[in-house]
C-alpha cells in the first residue's frame, strides 16, 4: 500500500505549509459526489488521528483514513500547469472511469 508525490507536487504542498506555518502535512481522502461517485478531498493536516494511515514521500506526509485507502492506494499526487490551468492531478491505477467534466471517478 503507497501514496506517491511528484517532485512538482511535494514542492507546491511544502511551500504551502510553509505559507501557512503550521500542519504536519495533507489529509487526502475521497467523498460521494459527482456524475461518476467519488470525488477527491485535499486539505491541510493537523494532526494525525488514531486509525489514519501515514505516507511520506519527498518530505511530505499524506495522512489518509482507512476507508478511503481502499480507494486510493497506489495513487501518485502530481501538480502540474496546462496553459491557464494548474492544479493537483491523481494518476490513480484504481480508477475505472472519469466523468467527462473531471471532477468524479469510479472505481
Amino acid at each position: 500500500m503507497s501514496i506517491t508525490m511528484t517532485e512538482a507536487a511535494a514542492r507546491h504542498v511544502q511551500e504551502f505549509l510553509d505559507n501557512r506555518g503550521k500542519g504536519v502535512g495533507i489529509r487526502l481522502g475521497v467523498r460521494t459526489s459527482g456524475c461518476s461517485g467519488m470525488a477527491y478531498e485535499m486539505e491541510f493536516a493537523d494532526e494525525v488521528g488514531d486509525e489514519d494511515l501515514v505516507f511520506e514521500d519527498r518530505g511530505v506526509k499524506v495522512v489518509i483514513d482507512p476507508k478511503s485507502l481502499v480507494y486510493l492506494d497506489g495513487t501518485e499526487v502530481d501538480y502540474a500547469k496546462e496553459g491557464l490551468n494548474e492544479g493537483f492531478k491523481f494518476n490513480n491505477p484504481n480508477v475505472k472511469d472519469e466523468c467527462g467534466c473531471g471532477e468524479s471517478f469510479t472505481v
